[in-house]
């Protein structure tokens, strides 16, 4: 017991984390390898087939966001971790290991892959917003897309590394090597203690009164959030959830602007843009693909540098100020190169890759931290599993889609229309987000789920 409490609390929030960087590096990996398996695999005519491997962890992460928080919701985030560490690994290697040519085996082995990335995309933000004080949410949740980006950052740096190594070797390198960073996560989860709400929910007072001391400053300070908690539970105690709870009255305004949100960010089109860049730029140049690969590593950073800003200045500005501002400019910064092209039709063609850079740099600390942080503060704690995974889900349809339909739109039409198309997506996303998306910054998850009633009353008197 006395070795338990003396977990640091850094230990925890980083860890609770760190499922990010699998979720990232399992993102980015395709990118560096995509051109030499492309080239091995004699698919650069097959556009279908491209879509296809790159998507298909897309797809498993459909089902893995959806299964896992309702499966967290018995079993617990930290067990559900764990069982997602132990997937990624035999994700990995399974990847790795496809034989020649074998487009099927590759897909299936990705999205079993997929299962453990959207498992853990539903469970970290969960356990994370559940862990941290409402005063310090958006900061401590920053860290997952911290980690989420780092792990791209690193699959890029990987495959900037095995680039000179021949072209068989250093795709299934670059896949295997996932399974490194997948095992560190379940040797550092095993030491995990177990959400707080999860515990008094399930009426263990005592570990949650524990868990609360290593993450909280003071007696008072626990005491009272064991009561919040606990009252909170009490109303939910009788009630029996299914997917319909999610769009009951009660609950609806709450759902419907979370999973909105979480839609919106992949349907802006931003995994384009870090499954293809070395695609874009030898569209946009003709220039190899395989020699791009300093441009994969040029975004990483911009994202990284991007999330390190959002950790500062999380919790000093209002979500939706951030997320109108980042929206706004992400939408000119697509739709602009179309209209420069029209009326320049010669202009430099490195320029799209300028405006989608600019593009990385404000989605780094606005709608991709962001989303993440409301997905897990929005949901009250009876459908928090549910509405969790629900929002994971829509998130990974969008990013599935974006990455099937990608190279065979910019097989039939110009690159700059493909993101004039999605930077419309992003406008409209800013509208979602000043019509439908209330204020959550500085509020305990206890208020958020009032205010969502209060709206709902509010729609039913207008």
């Amino acid at each position: 017991m006395a070795q338990e409490k003396k977990i640091p609390s850094g230990f925890i929030y980083f860890f609770g984390a760190f499922g990010g960087i699998l979720f990232g590096y399992d993102i980015g990996v395709m990118t560096g390898a995509l051109p030499f398996l492309q080239s091995d695999w004699n698919l650069q005519n097959d556009p279908v087939a491209i879509g296809w491997i790159t998507s298909s962890l897309m797809l498993g992460a459909i089902f893995g966001g959806a299964t896992a928080g309702q499966i967290s919701d018995r079993l617990g985030r930290r067990k559900m971790i764990l069982i997602a560490a132990v997937v990624f690994v035999i994700g990995s290697i399974l990847a790795g290991v496809s034989p020649h040519n074998g487009i099927l085996f590759m897909v299936v082995s990705r999205i079993i892959l997929g299962l453990a990335v959207g498992a853990a995309s539903a469970l970290v933000p969960a356990y994370m917003s559940e862990m941290a004080p409402a005063r310090l949410r958006g900061r401590l949740s920053g860290i997952n897309q911290t980690m989420i980006v780092s792990g791209m950052l690193l699959s890029y740096i990987v495959a900037f590394i095995l680039k000179d190594l021949p072209e068989t070797a250093a795709w299934r390198l670059m896949l295997s090597l996932a399974a490194v960073p997948a095992l560190i996560l379940f040797f550092g989860v095993l030491k995990l203690p177990e959400s707080p709400r999860f515990l008094i929910k399930n009426s263990k007072f005592d570990e949650a009164r524990r868990v609360l001391s290593y993450i909280r400053s003071g007696k008072d300070e626990i005491e009272s959030e064991v009561m919040q908690i606990q009252e909170a539970s009490k109303k939910e105690v009788n009630q029996k959830t299914s997917w319909g709870t999610l769009l009951s009255g009660k609950y609806r305004y709450l759902v419907i602007a979370g999973v909105g949100v979480a839609a919106f960010q992949q349907f802006q089109g931003a995994n384009a843009i870090f499954y293809y860049i070395p695609l874009i730029v030898e569209n946009a140049t003709g220039n190899a693909a395989s020699s791009a690969l300093m441009w994969p590593i040029i975004q990483g950073v911009i994202l990284v540098l991007g999330s390190l800003l959002f950790i500062l200045i999380a919790d000093k500005f209002n979500r939706r100020t951030l997320l109108t501002l980042g929206g706004t400019v992400m939408g000119l910064s697509f739709i602009l190169p179309a209209i420069i092209n029209i009326i320049i039709p010669n202009a430099n063609p490195i320029m799209i890759v300028v405006f989608l850079s600019i593009y990385v740099a404000f989605y780094s600390f606005t709608w991709a931290p962001l989303t993440w942080v409301i997905v897990g503060e929005m949901f009250p704690l009876l459908i928090r599993g549910r509405a969790s995974g629900l929002a994971s889900s829509f998130n990974w349809v969008g990013s599935f889609l974006v990455g099937l339909l990608f190279p065979i739109m910019t097989a039939s039409m110009a690159q700059e229309a493909v993101f004039a198309i999605f930077g419309t997506i992003c406008l409209l996303g800013v509208l979602f987000i000043r019509t439908r998306v209330v204020e959550t910054r500085g509020r305990s998850l206890e208020e958020i789920e009032k205010i969502g009633e209060n709206q709902i009353l509010k729609e039913k008197n207008a």
